[in-house]
């Protein structure tokens, strides 16, 4: 009797030190998978209140515009023209034209030739602000539109542009409310109204409600608030798939669970593991495509574009890596490999060729990052080189931080640097933000010049890039270029500097160099030499 109880205490201790872990563990991941879950909402509900704001902001800025130069006259040619600036230098205006009596007589996407009711008013809010909340126009009749009115003036806003986010998870609710009267601007999903209740006069709450997790943000600039709902589902499953995992484990150690628990968050951060390996183990090379000067047709310099083959041959693109590595704090590390590349490929090229350039782009990291002028100089050093041979290339992302880009893209271009900005059109800057900035160059995006010759509605936007990039003293690299027409168009338009397949494709250095000694370098006409502002 004593060695049946002896046996059934040891088997007893023996269950409790297995199954205690686990029921710990299990706990603790469901806790953490609460605060993730939680946390995620409440950066849904913050990125959408920041867009909300963003479109209020520019809708009020280019109607103030409008009002300011054209009231007397709001469809003139000069006043349409100045809708069209307004548009294209607003990354949420769809469109912005003048109503009369309800009816949207001219605007930015049409000129004066429409006639277009508009329908009735949802709500006015109590700056005096009409809203109509879903409107359908005859170019996209599947799509429901914002049109937002003030003193005769209205701007298009996509009905879906500010909850645009979690593209990836279309059943997470997101809702921008009026606090007024508790109505939606936009929504999807599954919203209560009485979720707002729990706001209080606080700024930002969140919290469990029946099926979702909540979070709702306030805005400090208008009467709105920004809701995100994630399924509770979610973290149900999450637990239920971590529970099925861990107990058979645990049935044979403990150990044996610290090690799976290690093993599942090693799986669930596969890329970035990845792609530290990869740096130790140099994988990551670069591919150059050639930049000729339009006048000439010469090679003048060339784009270092990050390329990772993996060890077993696999190709990974550039847009599933890059994002990964933004997100992880990874990118930092990927630009420094990138200089040690051009060092490695391009060192030797470039000491005995101070005309050329090669650039090289620059993540938004990298501006808050310390140590960036100091890893180029470094790069220069070791290629005995200057810093005409390098330019660097900043997407709009890079530049939302005002106080940062203006700080940093001084500091570079006073030690020598050349800076371009990247994508132009596809990002968030404004005309009046650029002017404030210390540019060079602006590289037009490919989607624009994709639509040269085509009679699409993006057709005519690549003119008034042009126009501005003049206007602002900045030289112009147009990307993507693949044809001849494109090629001329450009060129009869001042467009200095193109790349693109009809140029030629991506390739390593050798081979780049053996395509300058076929078709010259021009070296009369540096891209450094001609700077703008």
């Amino acid at each position: 009797m004593k060695k049946t109880a002896v046996v059934l205490v040891a088997l007893l201790v023996a269950l409790t030190a297995i199954g205690l872990p686990i029921w710990l563990a299990v706990r603790e991941a469901g806790r953490q998978a609460l605060v993730v879950e939680t946390a995620r909402a409440m950066e849904y509900a913050r990125t959408v209140m920041y867009r909300s704001e963003a479109t209020a902001s520019q809708v009020a800025t280019g109607i103030a515009r409008l009002r300011k130069l054209h009231a007397r006259a709001p469809c003139s040619s000069a006043s349409i023209d100045e809708m069209r600036q307004i548009d294209l230098g607003s990354s949420y205006i769809q469109a912005i034209g003048h109503v009369r009596d309800g009816l949207l007589v001219c605007s930015s996407m049409a000129g004066d030739a429409m006639d277009f009711p508009l329908g009735q008013v949802d709500y006015r809010s109590a700056g005096g602000a009409l809203f109509r909340t879903n409107v359908h126009f005859p170019f996209a009749p599947q799509r429901s539109f914002i049109v937002i009115e003030i003193t005769d003036f209205a701007a298009i806003i996509h009905k879906d542009l500010p909850i645009d986010v979690a593209a990836t998870e279309p059943d997470v609710s997101l809702a921008i409310l009026s606090l007024e009267d508790d109505s939606a601007i936009a929504s999807r999903g599954h919203v209560e109204r009485r979720w707002l209740e729990r706001l209080g006069t606080r700024r930002e709450v969140a919290f469990a409600d029946g099926g979702h997790i909540v979070a709702v943000v306030r805005s400090p600039l208008y009467m709105t608030a920004a809701v995100a709902a994630v399924p509770a589902r979610y973290l149900e499953q999450r637990s239920r798939d971590l529970a099925m995992r861990l107990l058979p484990i645990g049935l044979i150690a403990g150990a044996a669970l610290v090690v799976a628990i290690l093993f599942l968050a090693r799986q669930q951060m596969a890329i970035p593991a990845a792609i530290r390996w990869g740096l130790k183990r140099d994988e990551f090379f670069l591919e150059y495509q050639p930049v000729v000067a339009l006048q000439s047709g010469k090679v003048c310099g060339a784009e270092a574009l990050l390329r990772w083959r993996r060890a077993e041959g696999e190709l990974v693109s550039p847009e599933i890596f890059v994002p990964v590595a933004e997100q992880n704090h990874l990118i930092v590390r990927l630009t420094r490999r990138v200089l040690e590349l051009v060092v490695r490929d391009a060192g030797s090229f470039l000491s005995r060729n101070p005309d050329f350039h090669v650039g090289i782009n620059v993540s938004p990291a990298d501006f808050h990052a310390s140590g960036l002028l100091d890893s180029l100089e470094a790069a220069l050093r070791a290629m005995k080189a200057g810093p005409a041979n390098l330019m660097l290339e900043i997407t709009e992302r890079g530049l939302l931080d005002p106080m940062v880009a203006r700080e940093t893209t001084g500091t570079l271009r006073r030690s020598g640097f050349a800076i371009a900005i990247d994508d132009f059109g596809t990002g968030y800057s404004s005309l009046s933000y650029l002017e404030s900035l210390e540019l060079d160059y602006l590289k037009i995006d490919r989607s624009f010049i994709e639509a040269i010759g085509t009679g699409a509605p993006t057709s005519q936007v690549v003119q008034h890039i042009i126009r501005m990039a003049e206007d602002l003293g900045l030289r112009m690299i147009a990307e993507g270029v693949e044809s001849r027409a494109q090629a001329e168009f450009l060129r009869q338009r001042g467009v200095q500097y193109a790349q693109g397949w009809l140029f030629g494709k991506p390739m390593s250095f050798q081979e780049l160099v053996r395509h300058i000694e076929q078709h010259g370098q021009a070296a009369a006409t540096p891209l450094h030499a001609t700077g703008g502002r």
